[in-house]
């Protein structure tokens, strides 16, 4: 029986609410060798969810903006001079392991969550079609299979299911030991991991400012912003999460890769930098159209029908009767046998809603600047080749529309190098290079001091 109904509509106005029901909250990862997926490390439960404490990335990200702009204000008042740390062969090798680390780390990240997806996203052209495909990406708790996960629900304040097998542990919440879905195959690992990593990224903005260089307010806004999200996302077990996860992770193995072969003053093709650059921007507008999109997804799945009840199970009735026969919170529209066909969001609690839209907003100003550069970039050009070509046969459409198309492809390039700056600053690749280059010359001026003397 395939149930391939996927509709789209506005998300519930309860779901919206502030602060967001603390109930609906995280289950740790599985111990090692306890899933289908071993992690390569326990992590200690009280760490997991100590770090979690919404207390900790508020703090570290309003110490983090507040040293930014006092180190911002120190680089002022010297003139921009860079710090004398800043000249030092440690201080290299300090940024070319800073970006060695980030790569490597971000790969094993990538190739971990590539290996979560594998394990639990079901194929739309499996024998439950698109619905299966779009509930194994909307419900990341639970046991595999179309309408089997668990889910948060506000308006009863409880876990619920519509599975007839073992969801929930005794203290009704989903079971870590349940394998099938992305938060138990390796997303609340690996996700954990990475919402750590954003704490650690702020080295960025240091050596930025150990070069004597300004920290835009772009910049300190996107690393305090990123720990926020990331910290939402994971806190409330939100859906949209893992692409986060997955698509960042494979950027910054790109981007740190490249910044470590360049500080080796390798010389790399300038349309692999495009390339890259026009990859780190895409993600934010792609990113946060598919994060947004989660809201309005409405999806069908199998229910089973009987005399037993006529609404999912909670937490308690599920771990004592591990069976659920009906559905709630929609229309059965058609019944076949035992089986009806019930109605899901993909989004049910008020804590997914706000990890969701905190990442909207977060990245809303990020979309607003590639837009407005791509709009003067793009205007400027055009102007520009008007003038070129004024006087020349304006009959010629083919022509035109191939001149449209380069205009375009170059001004959304600019457009993103531009978004990249204010995000990024200086580049850590272009402090090594520059650093590099410096130490270069001190080698070759000692080298000539020493053939004058001999």
């Amino acid at each position: 029986m395939a149930f391939e109904s996927v509709t789209v509509s506005l998300p519930q106005a309860s779901l919206f609410q502030f602060p967001p029901n603390p109930n609906s909250g995280f289950v740790p990862p599985p111990p090692a060798g306890s899933t289908s997926f071993a992690p390569p490390v326990n992590i200690p439960d009280h760490i997991y969810t100590a770090v979690l404490d919404p207390k900790v990335p508020l703090t570290i990200a309003a110490v983090y903006a507040v040293t930014a702009k006092a180190l911002n204000a120190y680089n002022k008042s010297t003139g921009k001079k860079p710090w004398a740390i800043s000249k030092t062969l440690a201080f290299r090798w300090f940024v070319i392991a800073h970006n060695v680390f980030l790569a490597v780390y971000s790969a094993w990240t990538w190739w971990g969550m590539l290996g979560t997806m594998k394990r639990s996203v079901v194929s739309p052209l499996g024998p439950q079609g698109v619905s299966a495909f779009v509930d194994s990406l909307c419900r990341v708790n639970g046991p595999g299979g179309l309408g089997n996960a668990a889910f948060f629900n506000d308006k009863t304040n409880s876990w619920q299911t519509y599975s007839p097998e073992a969801v929930f542990d005794a203290e009704g919440v989903p079971s870590r030991f349940a394998a099938g879905r992305m938060w138990n195959e390796g997303l609340a690992f690996y996700g954990w991991l990475f919402y750590l990593s954003k704490f650690y990224e702020v080295f960025d903005t240091l050596i930025i400012l150990a070069k004597g260089k300004f920290s835009s307010t772009l910049q300190t806004y996107h690393h305090a912003g990123a720990m926020m999200c990331m910290w939402a996302g994971m806190r409330y077990m939100s859906v949209p999460i893992w692409i986060f996860v997955f698509f960042n992770s494979f950027i910054h193995a790109l981007m740190y890769t490249y910044y470590t072969v360049t500080a080796f003053n390798i010389r790399v093709p300038v349309f692999i930098k495009r390339t890259m650059t026009t990859m780190q921007i895409t993600q934010f507008l792609v990113g946060a159209s598919c994060a947004m999109v989660h809201s309005f997804i409405n999806y069908t799945i199998p229910v089973i029908t009987g005399s037993q009840t006529d609404a999912p199970a909670s937490a308690a009735s599920a771990a004592a009767n591990n069976s659920v026969v009906a559905a709630t919170g929609g229309v059965l529209d058609s019944v076949k046998g035992t089986y009806a066909r019930q109605s899901m969001p993909c989004i049910t609690s008020s804590g997914e809603t706000f990890a969701v839209w905190l990442n909207v907003f977060y990245l809303a100003p990020l979309t607003y600047l590639f837009v407005s550069f791509f709009i003067e970039s793009y205007l400027r050009r055009s102007n520009a080749s008007q003038s070129d070509t004024r006087g020349a046969n304006a009959g010629v459409a083919a022509r035109r529309l191939s001149n449209n198309v380069q205009l375009a492809e170059k001004a959304g390039w600019e457009a993103a190098r531009n978004v990249e700056r204010e995000v990024y600053g200086e580049s850590n690749e272009e402090a090594v290079v520059s650093e590099t280059k410096k130490a270069t010359g001190r080698a070759a001026s000692s080298g000539r001091v020493l053939r004058s003397r001999n």
